[in-house]
């Protein structure tokens, strides 16, 4: 399984006694609670996979692995589409106005951050400041002019808006995609490096 599961998926399963003797207070108080671990972005241990636990405050995160044989359920990004919650919060807002052109879009979406995690486990983790994370999965390349068109519209929602690009070798912010600089940032689970093409980036030149 370990091999299927992406970054940003939520997964339910690791319990307290799994963390580390010197995790936190809250992170167990997370666990007890019930509440799903999110798949991290990082290279892990045979039979592992890294994981980050939430906290209440914005800066409690808590990077740790979770034993594959643990999961008992897990929740992928795009799961979470057509999944709505009733609180007036312009991350919710933002979410309604954009869902329509995200599903004629073309490309796979999901919810991701703490919307992802708010609609995915019932668990409160929205409030009036918070942005709307999205995915795109783009195992094909999205053009910069296309991208530009998507932020054009991505400005228009009542709060800030992120979306992550996933190709084939890691992901890229639309955000850096859709500027002007010639290198964008492409995180994969051993590093990050500036590339020309998130598509292709063993073609970058040197």
């Amino acid at each position: 399984m370990v091999n299927s599961l992406l970054a940003h998926d939520l997964l339910w399963g690791m319990t307290p006694e799994q963390l580390p003797a010197d995790a936190p207070v809250w992170v167990i108080d997370s666990l007890s609670a019930g509440q799903p671990v999110v798949v991290r972005r990082a290279v892990s241990a045979p039979g592992h996979i890294a994981v980050g636990v939430r906290g209440r405050l914005r800066e409690q995160r808590f990077a740790t692995l979770m034993p594959v044989d643990g999961i008992q359920r897990r929740v992928k990004p795009e799961d979470l589409c057509q999944v709505s919650i009733n609180r007036d919060l312009p991350a919710v807002r933002a979410l309604n106005q954009l869902r329509p052109m995200l599903d004629d879009c073309g490309w796979v979406w999901g919810v991701s951050g703490s919307a992802g995690f708010e609609l995915a486990s019932g668990f409160a983790a929205l409030h009036e400041g918070s942005d709307l994370d999205l995915i795109l999965r783009t195992p094909q390349a999205l053009g910069r002019s296309e991208a530009q068109a998507l932020l054009t519209v991505l400005e228009a929602a009542d709060c800030q808006v992120d979306i992550q690009l996933q190709t084939p070798f890691g992901a890229v912010a639309l955000r850096e995609w859709a500027g002007s600089a010639r290198r964008v940032l492409l995180k994969n689970a051993s590093e990050a490096c500036l590339v020309i093409d998130p598509w292709h980036p063993q073609e970058q030149a040197a």
